[in-house]
């Protein structure tokens, strides 16, 4: 496991990270997420959404592989997209991923 997947993990236990279209859309609109990661293998219509959304609230999106890896990160099965709702979480993560 990389060193950004153990931060990730880390934020989740810390409750500071959003899973689930909606509910990651809904912290965008409301300001609170600080990044958007995004699984390389999502559906084109999610994609679109997610990147038009974080385009216009100047949310941070990273791309990454799979929603595997992002799942395994999280100790979940798979997951699409998270948002990171803490700054310092979200400033490392940007770092790692970078």
């Amino acid at each position: 496991m990389s060193q950004w997947e153990s931060l990730l993990g880390l934020a989740a236990r810390a409750r500071k990270v959003t899973m689930g279209e909606e509910f990651v859309l809904k912290d965008v609109r409301a300001g609170r997420a600080k990044l958007v990661i995004l699984a390389g293998d999502a559906g084109a219509s999610t994609k679109k959404r997610v990147t038009d959304k974080c385009a216009s609230y100047q949310v941070p999106l990273i791309e990454v592989s799979d929603r595997y890896t992002i799942g395994a990160a999280l100790g979940k099965d798979m997951r699409v997209i998270v948002s990171v709702t803490e700054s310092g979480f979200a400033n490392k993560l940007k770092q790692l991923l970078s």
